[in-house]
């Protein structure tokens, strides 16, 4: 293989963290565009449980865990030093009960018996830790960006967007002004551009 692959949905947060990753690295790679419900025969073989993002890489490994290619794009290359800016405590905060209560929160009728207002509560807690660890320094872990902020980013977005009036009237004025900064940021303008639906060439 030429070059690494990535298999990637715009929206969805693992693959923009990733995605930010490579990009702030300079990893070259094949960008393929995935629509979840007609998802590429070529992605199932090498990743049966169809998620993304996945990463092929040169030599045949196949990631598919977004903190993985995190990881590994910046072990290529870590202009930034955000391997240095890490906390395991605040990513498995983020990835297990933050977004436990975010899916509740956004996407309610897809759950049986679930009452979002309940879990936008539960969701909001992490928030304020969130917020109360930003009020001593701009970034996560210290003065720039590392690896904690675009891993957590994403998903912190993702739960603002789903009701941005109800979020924007909240006391976090430090995750707010971290956020945007972060939405606005060249990196993260970059890696959301539109990309076609990848199929093979036939």
């Amino acid at each position: 293989m030429a070059e690494p692959v990535l298999y990637s949905f715009r929206r969805c947060p693992y693959a923009m963290r990733a995605r930010m990753a490579l990009s702030v690295s300079g990893a070259e790679y094949e960008h393929r565009e995935v629509v979840l419900r007609d998802k590429p025969p070529q992605m199932l073989e090498v990743s049966p449980k169809g998620t993304v993002p996945v990463l092929v890489t040169e030599d045949g490994a196949v990631l598919e865990e977004s903190l993985d290619i995190m990881r590994w794009a910046l072990g290529q290359s870590d202009p930034e030093g955000w391997l240095d800016r890490s906390d395991a405590d605040l990513l498995a905060a983020n990835d297990g009960p933050f977004k436990h209560h975010l899916d509740r929160y956004k996407y309610s009728t897809r759950y049986d018996d679930v009452d979002p207002e309940e879990h936008g509560s539960e969701a909001l807690k992490h928030l304020r830790v969130l917020d109360e660890r930003l009020a001593a320094s701009p970034y996560l872990c210290g003065e720039t960006r590392g690896f904690a902020d675009i891993a957590i980013f994403p998903f912190v977005r993702q739960f603002a967007n789903a009701d941005r009036e109800w979020f924007d009237a909240q006391d976090l004025p430090h995750l707010r002004k971290w956020l945007e900064a972060l939405v606005n940021s060249e990196l993260f303008t970059g890696v959301m551009t539109k990309h076609d639906q990848w199929k093979a060439a036939s």
